[in-house]
């Protein structure tokens, strides 16, 4: 388990090949509760090669020094990304 929030991460391996590829990570609050979103890439193992670019938030919260993850969010593609956009661009 990641102690620091810059340990925190999303890229996961498999007999050293990576199936989630973290492009990027941009923290938005840290503490206690910390919330991340990520960009991302899932391989294809059929094919090989990393599919588009996915986002994510995820929240942690600290327990024994510790992060734990406690929820997270997906954003299912270009489209719902420009939605939420637009959606908070309105809001505030």
């Amino acid at each position: 388990m990641a102690e620091t929030v810059e340990e925190l991460t999303i890229e996961y391996s498999e007999n050293d090949q990576i199936l989630v590829k973290e492009l990027d990570k941009e923290v938005l609050s840290k503490g206690a509760w910390t919330t991340i979103m990520y960009k991302y890439q899932d391989l294809n193992k059929a094919s090989g090669e990393y599919g588009p670019e996915k986002v994510t938030i995820r929240r942690y919260k600290k327990v024994s020094g510790s992060y734990r993850p406690q929820s997270k969010f997906n954003i299912s593609g270009e489209k719902q990304a420009k939605l939420i956009a637009g959606v908070l661009e309105k809001w505030y």
